[in-house]
């Protein structure tokens, strides 16, 4: 073109028509300036990249709380209904310690970076007020707007970024945790050099003072604090009553012994192997039990146990011997976890012991039926026909046997429980009275008064349990040396 133009044109028609920029005459026309945006533009771009920081932190609290709260067990069921993103939320929390290290560097970055953004974007919001209000100067300028910013961005921060996303994801977790998977799974890979460097580093930080680096993020809760959960998920509908129960009662399980759950020795129905058979098997009818003790006169010469059902198709005679179908007796000792009995019934195949006390006497038999009521309850069979341990009797009055559990009898009246070892309301009479009770003895116990109605073998068989409107004193505050109330000769 430049050798064609030569030769029609001269030199400097050549050079403005095809070259104008070559022109000599004004090169300071044609001096290019960057393209600088509008300032509403940018004031934009600010306010919007502040609002994304904000949802960007909130984003990371949420992901961090449902992938803790969400167990994965539980995922792996999404997994098997065909749920979106499930397979995500597995391979993250697969890497549970590495993902919420993950939550919480993400947490950081965009705290810092909302810290950076947040000041210039509301500095130039706030311009126009300031110049409408006279405010020229620049450091009340800068002074006012950081003010303004701090606290309008710590309220976003709060409610936003940290208090909804956290409720939300607790109340529903598993929705949180798929939604959140798939970018929270691309953050992890993007960010998984950098978050190894800081873990190195924490390591070593630590190793300086004497610690191994560990997670921290495994929870573990103790029996009270499990029980206090299981509270809150009954008061919020999560459990029904008898799941409660059931599950509270398990705690109790392994702190329960077998004193406390035995059929003590008055209340044992045996065979005395110097009764005729024939008088044994009318008892037998009477009390309508599975097995039964074979003692010599007492319980205090235990010979074995034999089981009814050994007895089918077997005419009981007058010289019937009960050794040829007797099993051998076990015996536990009375501080026995009911834990451990539960294993001792498994492996002896026997389901009933014998209860000693330390000087080897014994003092009740146990059952696996005893056992098991403490998980699940009273366990009636169609022979059971023992009336409640706690009957009302009027308005504020209970007839109370002297057998009733001392942590039920509590609970009913709210009584205080001595240090004592004490395991039925009966012998918590006998330590309020420390003496030997008769019929007609009323017993002061706190906002309740106690009246002995039947005695058998010296202590409480039933007892009428009254309100009282003022007590005068709690139990265990009447001098030892003197009956607990009035009328404790029975007048």
């Amino acid at each position: 073109v430049h050798s064609r133009c030569s030769r029609n044109f001269p030199d400097n028609i050549c050079r403005r028509r095809f070259w104008p920029s070559l022109r000599h005459e004004s090169p300071h026309k044609f001096n290019w300036k960057p393209y600088q945006m509008p300032s509403w533009v940018t004031d934009l771009i600010e306010i919007a990249a502040t609002l994304f920081l904000v949802a960007l932190n909130g984003f990371f609290v949420a992901a961090e709380f449902a992938l803790v709260k969400v167990r994965p067990s539980r995922i792996d069921e999404l997994i098997e209904a065909g749920r979106p993103f499930a397979k995500s939320a597995r391979w993250l929390a697969d890497r549970m310690e590495q993902t919420l290290s993950s939550c919480q560097l993400g947490i950081t970055m965009a705290s810092l970076a909302l810290g950076r953004v947040g000041e210039p974007a509301f500095f130039s919001l706030l311009l126009p007020v300031f110049e409408f209000t006279g405010v020229e100067t620049e450091a009340a300028r800068h002074t006012l707007a950081f003010i303004a910013s701090f606290t309008t961005i710590t309220a976003l921060h709060l409610v936003i970024g940290e208090q909804a996303p956290k409720i939300f994801a607790i109340r529903r977790p598993e929705d949180m945790l798929l939604w959140c998977a798939l970018p929270l799974r691309a953050f992890y890979i993007l960010g998984w050099p950098l978050m190894s460097a800081l873990n190195w580093v924490t390591s070593l930080v630590l190793s300086v003072v004497g610690l191994e680096a560990d997670s921290g993020h495994g929870e573990v809760h103790t029996e009270t604090e499990l029980q206090t959960m299981l509270a809150t998920s009954l008061e919020h509908g999560h459990l029904s009553r008898s799941e409660h129960n059931l599950i509270s009662a398990v705690f109790r399980f392994d702190d329960m012994v077998c004193r406390r759950v035995m059929v003590p020795r008055c209340d044992v129905a045996f065979f005395d192997v110097n009764d005729p058979p024939p008088d044994c098997m009318k008892l037998a009818r009477r009390t309508k039990h599975t097995r039964y003790p074979v003692c010599n006169d007492s319980l205090d010469e235990v010979l074995g146990v034999i089981h009814l059902k050994d007895l089918v198709g077997i005419q009981v005679e007058a010289n019937f011997d009960w050794a040829t179908i007797m099993r051998p007796a076990k015996k536990v000792p009375e501080n026995m976890p009911i834990s451990k009995l539960l294993k001792h019934f498994q492996t002896t195949h026997q389901l009933l012991a014998f209860v000693i006390d330390e000087y080897g006497t014994v003092i009740g038999i146990v059952t696996l039926e005893n056992v098991l009521e403490e998980i699940i309850g009273d366990v009636d069979d169609e022979f059971d026909n023992d009336d409640p341990l706690i009957i009302p009797d009027g308005p504020d009055q209970y007839i109370v046997r002297g057998r009733t559990s001392l942590d039920d009898a509590c609970l009913k009246f709210d009584l205080e429980r001595p240090d004592a070892e004490i395991d039925t309301f009966g012998g918590l009479l006998l330590h309020a009275a420390q003496r030997v009770l008769s019929v007609g003895d009323r017993i002061d116990l706190g906002e309740w008064a106690a009246e002995v109605l039947e005695i058998r073998d010296d202590r409480a068989r039933r007892t009428r349990m009254t309100r009282i409107a003022s007590p005068d004193t709690a139990m265990g505050d009447s001098d030892p040396a003197t009956p607990a109330t009035e009328g404790a000769t029975g007048d």
